[in-house]
């Protein structure tokens, strides 16, 4: 437990020097990591400059917190303040900012099956010109959930959920229109062996 130097506290709120803690009174290291989790959302003190551009570098809370997530997507904010070390409000805006800052997505996670999505596809994308200007057209079609820039044998890999055969002839089809895409191939999802979002941090 967390306590002002030189002042053991033990069971029962009375410390080692004989004075009693109040009851409402909150620990002065959580009051100051409260008041540092409200500026210090992320560590400032290093910025990814790499083709992306500037990011924010988490910091090793927003890093324990996101794990906690990965873990249990329901996990209360007070249990994961107890194992942060954070108060439950300061975790609360905590993961405010992370999915405002789009560094996650607290969602349920679906089987397309059970939902009536039978069928799921991985298309292959080869196309000319500005590639992102392609991914950007894709990514507005809504029965595509995943839009990537590659490299290797395709230029975009993008993947499709939709009713049936019919309807995904009908989305390749207008895939196949898109400014510049010269080719496609179609990768049918046949059995999901795994599928996992735990990956944890770094």
């Amino acid at each position: 437990m967390a306590h002002t130097p030189g002042t053991a506290i033990i069971p029962g709120g009375e410390s080692s020097d004989g004075g009693r803690r109040s009851r409402g009174d909150r620990p002065e290291r959580q009051d100051r990591l409260d008041r540092y989790d409200r500026v210090h959302p992320f560590d400032r003190t290093g910025r990814d400059r790499g083709r992306g551009g500037s990011r924010n570098v988490l910091d090793a809370i927003s890093k324990r917190i996101i794990e906690q997530l990965q873990q249990d997507g329901r996990r209360s904010y007070a249990a994961i303040g107890k194992a942060v070390g954070l108060s439950e409000a300061a975790v609360r805006q905590r993961v405010q900012r992370l999915t405002d800052a789009g560094v996650m997505q607290i969602v349920a996670v679906t089987d397309p099956m059970m939902l009536g999505f039978h069928r799921q596809t991985m298309i292959g994308i080869k196309c000319e010109g500005d590639l992102e200007r392609v991914a950007d057209h894709l990514a507005g079609m809504d029965e595509i959930d995943y839009v990537v820039i590659t490299s290797g044998s395709f230029d975009l890999l993008v993947e499709v959920v939709c009713e049936d055969d019919d309807q995904l002839l009908e989305i390749l089809s207008r895939v196949r229109m898109a400014p510049t895409v010269t080719s496609t191939e179609t990768f049918v999802y046949l059995k999901l062996r795994k599928q996992t979002y735990s990956w944890g941090t770094r």
